[in-house]
Formats: C-alpha cells, structure tokens, sequence
C-alpha cells in the first residue's frame, strides 16, 4: 500500500510519516523515529550522492512529526487551517480552541439534522 492511499492525500504530513489520519501518538512516534533512523543525513555520509535526498527527506520528516505531535497543531492540520509559515505558538492556542468549539458544534448539528430526518422517516 502506497503512503498517498494512507491518507487520501499524496504529500501530506501523513503519508510522510507513512500513518493513517486516525493515528496515535505511539503510532506517530514510532514512525517518526523508524524514518528519522532511515534518513538522518549523518548515516548518508558514505554516499555522497545521497546526502542532498536524506537532507530533504529528514527534513520532512521532522517537519511532519511536529505538527503530528502536536495536537493543537495536528487539530489545525486536519482542518486544513495550518499554516507552518506563521506557525506563532500564541496563535496556534487560540485558534486550536476555536477550533475545537467549532468542530463540536459541527458534529452537535449533524447529530440534530439525524436525529430530524430519522424521526421524518419514521412519520411516513
């Protein structure tokens, strides 16, 4: 299986990691540490030609782990509302929690719309 169909993403931070959107933070983790032992830069040394793709793929890596590590910042990833260029702790704390409030209104209004169109089915 293809890291692009663990995600349904090619190139997210997911299949960077090679883990399902639904990971935990063991799961997160220990892929992190597979691929950063994989790809470091120091273990490419004896092929010079490999050093510029570790460098890139460490790079990746690392980067996905710190947003998947996070979950305040994995929460703003999911939603699609992560931005790492203005990735400002202070800010990454409100707006998870904006966030949050949000996604839960969501889901409590998906549940009354339900709950609406089964007692509507039930009525004919």
């Amino acid at each position: 299986m293809g890291t692009e169909q663990l995600s349904g993403r090619p190139g997210s931070h997911y299949a960077v990691l090679g883990v399902r959107p639904d990971a935990s933070a063991g799961e997160i983790r220990s892929a992190f540490r597979k691929l950063a032992l994989i790809w470091h830069p120091d273990r490419r040394g004896r092929e010079p030609w490999l050093v510029e793709e570790a460098n890139r793929r460490f790079q990746q890596i690392h980067e996905a782990y710190q947003v998947l590590s996070d979950q305040k910042r994995r929460t703003l990833y999911d939603a699609g509302l992560f931005d790492p260029v203005q990735d400002d702790e202070d800010e990454v704390e409100g707006f998870d929690e904006f966030v949050q409030e949000m996604l839960m209104l969501t889901a409590k209004v998906r549940r009354e719309v339900s709950n609406w169109e089964d007692l509507g089915s039930n009525i004919r």
